[in-house]
């Protein structure tokens, strides 16, 4: 027969049934309530029961009670009527847009941040499925963060010996993202995390060097890793970056900030801010994403 519309899906639908274990009694509880006993359809010993008050039971909530008890040997089953069971689903793609609640997505508005524990969603091509990740597992699963990393600046201007390697005691923490780096005793920042990091360090020596060379290093468990040397092209001071990317084992590795200046006599590295600008004396890493 012709007819209008999409095509009819294919379903089966059965009602809910209960068995019961039958004694000498007129009082059983249902597994579900109802709100009379015309909801149940009640078969004692393959008969059909009659429902209402004065004829074979009455039902209400949970309680089922019978007119004449039943017999030890009687079987008993319910057919719940309102608790139709049904195996359809909609046909594939046949929910869009127009199907669903505007209010299916909580807010409606585009987020700006995301929570750690904040769940997204992704689909699995293996298994042809929508799955949900937290924020921190899928973070994981595409690289991780540039993290631990800090950056520290030297508040005052430090004495450096002639002819001598003096660790730059960088003693104010502008980051710290892990908490790896000492600020007070030893100025070193020892990373937590394995991998490899990019280290830079930035300074200067005051002026009135002459041409007499300086050298700048960072230095990894106490060995120079990255170093830079120059000389005073007059008697200006001139600012130095020395940079690399190093890795660390994520356990007793670490770095520092050295400099050595060969003017014959003691000479001031340069703290504080300079022209307002920002700090002079720089040290800072953070961890390469692989």
């Amino acid at each position: 027969m012709p007819f209008i519309g999409n095509q009819p899906a294919e379903s089966y639908a059965s009602f809910e049934t209960e068995t019961f274990s039958v004694s000498a009694t007129t009082n059983y509880t249902l597994s579900h309530a109802v709100t009379n006993e015309n909801e149940i359809r009640l078969v004692i010993n393959g008969v059909v029961q009659q429902p209402g008050s004065g004829k074979a039971y009455t039902a209400s909530g949970t309680t089922l009670t019978l007119s004449s008890a039943t017999a030890s040997g009687d079987s008993m089953y319910a057919v719940y009527l309102g608790r139709a069971l049904q195996t359809v689903n909609p046909p594939a793609a046949s929910v869009g847009n127009s199907q669903t609640a505007p209010t299916i997505i909580t807010g409606q508005t585009a987020e700006t941040s995301i929570a750690t524990d904040d769940t997204v969603l992704i689909h699995d091509t293996s298994a042809g499925a929508l799955r949900k990740m937290t924020r921190a597992n899928f973070v994981s699963g595409v690289g991780g963060a540039n993290t631990p990393s800090f950056l520290a600046s030297l508040s005052a201007n430090q004495t450096i010996n002639n002819a001598t390697y003096t660790k730059i005691q960088l003693d104010n923490e502008v980051l710290d993202t892990d908490n790896c780096y000492d600020n007070s005793t030893n100025y070193r920042f020892t990373p937590t995390t394995a991998g490899y990091y990019y280290l830079f360090a930035s300074g200067r020596l005051d002026s009135g060097g002459g041409n007499t060379p300086h050298r700048h290093q960072i230095r990894k468990n106490n060995n120079s890793v990255s170093q830079i040397q120059a000389e005073w092209s007059s008697v200006t001071a001139t600012q130095y970056i020395v940079s690399g990317l190093h890795y660390a084992n994520g356990s007793s590795d670490y770095f520092e900030y050295f400099v050595r200046q060969d003017t014959g006599g003691n000479h001031a590295f340069n703290g504080g801010t300079w022209d307002s600008s920002g700090e002079i004396a720089r040290f800072g890493a953070f961890k390469i994403i692989t």
